[in-house]
C-alpha cells in the first residue's frame, strides 16, 4: 500500500470511529475509537521514526529542512502528493479537535494525538521520495 493511501485510511478509519463514538453514549463504539486511535499514534510514532532515520541518512548528500521533511514545503513533493498527505493530515487535525471538543475529559480526546499519523507518514513520503537541494561543499579552513 503507498504512503498516501496508508495516510487516507488511516484517516478514514480514524472519522468513522471518532465520530461513531462521539454519537455513541459509551461502550464498544467508545473502545474502538480509542483504540483507532492509539493503534493510528503508536503507528504515526514509528513512521516519523523511520522517516527521521531515512532523512538522517539522506542528509549526508542532500539538504533537508524540518519544514521540508514533514511539512512538505518548498518542492520536495509533486502538488497532488503534496495536497493528498497534507489533506490527510489537516482533516485528521479537524477531526481529532471537533471529537475531543464534542466529548471533553472522555476516551476520544486521546483522538488529540493521532495527527502525528499523518505528520509521521508525510516524513517517510518525504524521506524516501522527496526532491531536496544537493547539500552545498564544506568551505575549507
Amino acid at each position: 500500500m503507498s504512503i498516501v493511501k496508508a495516510s487516507w485510511t488511516g484517516t478514514a478509519a480514524f472519522t468513522a470511529t471518532a465520530i461513531g463514538g462521539v454519537a455513541a453514549a459509551g461502550g464498544p463504539l467508545r473502545a474502538l475509537a480509542f483504540a483507532v486511535a492509539v493503534a493510528l499514534f503508536v503507528a504515526g510514532c514509528l513512521a516519523f521514526a523511520v522517516a527521521y532515520t531515512q532523512a538522517v541518512q539522506r542528509s549526508r548528500e542532500a539538504a533537508i529542512g524540518i519544514a521540508q521533511l514533514f511539512f512538505l514545503t518548498g518542492d520536495v513533493a509533486p502538488p497532488d502528493v503534496r495536497r493528498a498527505l497534507l489533506g490527510s493530515l489537516y482533516l485528521q487535525v479537524a477531526v481529532a479537535l471537533g471529537t475531543a471538543i464534542a466529548r471533553p475529559y472522555t476516551t476520544l480526546a486521546a483522538g488529540a494525538l493521532v495527527p502525528l499519523y499523518g505528520l509521521g507518514l508525510c516524513g517517510l513520503w518525504a524521506a524516501r521520495a522527496g526532491a531536496f537541494p544537493p547539500r552545498p561543499p564544506k568551505p575549507r579552513q
